[in-house]
């Protein structure tokens, strides 16, 4: 991988230093792209990360209001049951345990979110989304085993202005409108208000609820920022965030266990003693950031309050591959409840120094709750509905520092060091609420955890040419142990699992060619992860069994491009590869492909024996990319033409647990979208066709086998995933 990196250098190098250059009309450029990733706004080609950077712009192109949506190379986002999991080079934590803190974590406006529904409207009215690849410990600290992202929603302006803009999705028959008002109040107050509304169907036709679209969703967001900047040596800037989301439906369907994934847009479901299938979230998110100068230092307040209320009813297929329906047999619920306050100072010396440096140091606490509904209907032993409920407490504070030593103007040094200090307490009870549950014991835990983690990194970057940046890094990451939260049958023995942490071995270059007109940039890693937190789905106990691997890496290649060839013509391309395997995983779950004589699931010591060592992990690809043309034609009236084609595919990855390579694994493949916008100078008005999954690729975010006597017949299920949209766009400035 070093070879491909030493190549990569010597051809931007080349290009640099090369005596060509096309005589065409002037082109467009990049432009500075200022990022946060290190604390202090910087430019994102001076940064040491691998790291992509979506702006609002791409965003609202093609309508993105989940991470779903967010096409990053070694990023890819599996949404079983409602829970968005968010994978980094391979690495993530599963959704099955709902107290699991993610591998990945989100920072919104500097706001630690462990769990996706403390943000449902990260996407909505920002400056741009950053996403950092590889362990981020040090700065970041919070759970940033695989990566972190990091969400920056748009501040008020120093002139009054606004935009509304509508949206007509003729797919999935629903409205959307959103804008935002900004200005100043006072010469020393600014403000800026943003809504957004949604009302749409879905794409899985429920034959069983009248033919209904599911999921139906209907979504109010909004938020309201404060900037008070009384003076030059001080501002502050607080937030209020308001989301409700009201979805009805699942788009789980059934498919056969041979012959590969067969999804389909149409299901069977009947409403079940549970309820509704559905999923429906009110969340409260306040952020205030303060800036004071203190000579020539900045102090730096970051402090949040964050608060969900969820309440999520899974059903499942009961279409007969045979013909027919089954009985409603089998639904869950998962009521939640969360609330967490942080706060963060920082202390940041002046740049431009010879030595730069960030000291900090952070605070959260947090309380959680979630409990466990399902109900069976199995022929001959009746129905059952087992309960369970789980509360947790959790604080934890740190103590971080970053230096950067400039050695000489094009060589410097970066350290970074965090100590993380964790405590959670737990407690697990379980009952029947109808008939005694026959897989599973009605047991109780109690727990306790208290650790500690330092997690450091070192960089060396130095500037090759004044285009072109090289360095190399070595760095650490950790996410806490925690408890099982949603398991039938846990004791004390099996309540508590442990902290997993990562190293990282990462060398990149980047580089800024022809004035700026062609960006290349390109890395090399190595991740190692130990204690690898795991669950996984245990056919014959009708459960999810949640613990530690014990070892995994992975190894791969990341590079982006960006090309200006003349003004209002660009590409981009961003591409990945990735190897990511088990090093050491004993007592794992049989695999689908394992024959019965290695591993057999219903023998307790054949499974103790099975070492996953040498597999792969679920729901990755070895190979991710996108790429993406963009046109502007200028018409008569100033009027403006903007075309953009956008292509994103993956290679084939398992989506199931059990890594079948039947119904449990998605063949690789490639999504089209497409704009067309017609503008007036300045945007003052514009109106766009826009289509995504244009050639309407049917695949699922995952899969796995809902067995017999759970189901009347054993057979897949499929989380599918949004085909073809095709909507129209109209927009107003002012």
């Amino acid at each position: 991988m070093l070879r491909i990196l030493f190549a990569t250098t010597m051809l931007a190098t080349g290009f640099a230093t090369g005596a060509f250059a096309a005589e065409t009309e002037a082109p467009s450029t990049l432009g500075e792209v200022v990022v946060t990733a290190q604390k202090r706004a910087e430019n994102l080609q001076d940064v040491p990360i691998s790291m992509e950077v979506v702006s609002a712009t791409k965003l609202e192109a093609f309508h993105a209001d989940t991470f779903r949506a967010v096409n990053v190379p070694n990023m890819n986002v599996q949404n079983i049951g409602g829970n968005d999991v968010i994978y980094i080079r391979g690495f993530g934590s599963p959704s099955q345990n709902y107290s699991f803190d993610q591998a990945v974590s989100l920072y919104v406006d500097g706001i630690y979110a462990g769990r996706g529904r403390q943000f449902m409207a990260p996407f909505f009215d920002l400056q741009r989304i950053e996403v950092l690849r590889g362990p981020q410990g040090a700065l970041f600290g919070k759970n940033t085993a695989a990566g972190a992202i990091s969400v920056v929603s748009a501040l008020p302006t120093k002139t009054f202005q606004g935009s509304a803009t509508g949206i007509y999705n003729f797919n999935q028959d629903g409205p959307e409108a959103f804008g935002y008002v900004s200005g100043p109040i006072t010469d020393q107050l600014g403000a800026r208000l943003a809504v957004k509304l949604s009302d749409k169907d879905g794409y899985v036709k429920n034959t069983g609820q009248g033919g209904r679209e599911e999921v139906t969703n209907k979504t109010a967001l909004a938020r309201l920022t404060l900037k008070y900047a009384p003076s030059e040596i001080f501002d502050y800037v607080a937030k209020v965030e308001f989301s409700q989301s009201e979805q009805r439906g699942n788009v789980t369907v059934a498919g056969p266990l041979t012959g590969g994934q067969q999804p389909k847009k149409t299901r069977f479901t009947t409403d079940g003693p549970l309820g509704e299938a559905g999923f429906d979230t009110i969340a409260w998110n306040v952020a205030g950031t303060g800036n004071l100068a203190v000579g020539k230092f900045n102090l730096v307040s970051v402090t949040g309050f964050s608060s969900f209320k969820a309440k999520h009813i899974n059903d499942f297929d009961q279409t007969n591959l045979a013909g027919g329906v089954f009985p409603h047999t089998v639904s869950n619920s998962y009521p939640e409840n969360f609330q967490q306050w942080s706060q963060e100072f920082r202390l940041e010396s002046p740049s431009g120094e010879k030595l730069e440096y960030i000291v900090g140091a952070y605070y959260d606490n947090s309380q959680y709750q979630v409990d466990q509904y399902n109900f069976y209907n199995i022929a001959g032993l009746g129905q059952f509905i087992p309960y369970s409920h789980f509360k947790q407490q959790a604080e934890s504070w740190s103590v971080f520092a970053q230096a950067t030593y400039h050695f000489s103007d094009s060589f410097r040094a970066l350290g970074s060091l965090r100590y993380s200090d964790t405590k959670k307490r737990g407690a697990f009870n379980s009952k029947s609420l109808l008939g005694p549950f026959p897989f599973r014991p009605i047991t109780s835990a109690r727990g306790q955890i208290s650790e500690g983690n330092v997690d450091p990194s070192i960089t060396l970057q130095y500037d090759v040419t004044p285009a072109i940046m090289v360095y190399g890094t070595y760095g650490q990451g950790s996410k806490s142990g925690g408890f099982v939260s949603n398991t039938y049958g846990t004791t004390n023995a099996t309540f508590i699992f442990k902290p997993e942490n990562s190293e990282n071995i990462e060398a990149g270059v980047k580089s800024t060619l022809f004035d700026g007109t062609l960006v290349l940039n390109g890395a090399v890693y190595e991740t190692k992860f130990d204690n690898l937190q795991v669950s996984t789905y245990n056919s014959n106990v009708q459960s999810y069994i949640v613990g530690n691997a014990a070892k995994a890496s992975g190894k791969g290649i990341e590079f982006s491009a960006s090309w200006f060839p003349v003004k209002g013509l660009d590409f981009t391309a961003n591409g990945a590869y990735q190897d990511v395997k088990y090093d050491d995983y004993p007592g794992a779950q049989c695999l689908a492909s394992q024959p019965i004589t290695q591993c057999n699931p219903a023998v307790p010591a054949s499974v103790l024996a099975n070492n996953l060592k040498g597999a792969p992990l679920p729901n990755i690809s070895k190979l991710s990319g996108t790429f993406q043309v963009h046109y502007v034609a200028e018409l008569g009236n100033e009027l403006q033409l903007s075309n953009t084609l956008s292509v994103t595919g993956r290679s084939k990855y398992f989506n199931s647990d059990d890594e079948s390579p039947e119904y449990g694994k998605q063949k690789g493949y490639a999504k089209v979208d497409a704009r067309i916008e017609l503008s007036a100078p300045e945007q003052k008005w514009h109106v766009a066709l826009v289509a995504t999954n244009l050639t309407n690729e049917l695949t699922t975010s995952g899969s796995f086998r809902l067995p017999a006597p759970v189901a009347p017949a054993t057979r897949a299920l499929y989380w599918i995933e949004p085909p073809r949209n095709i909507s129209l766009e109209a927009g107003v400035k002012f």
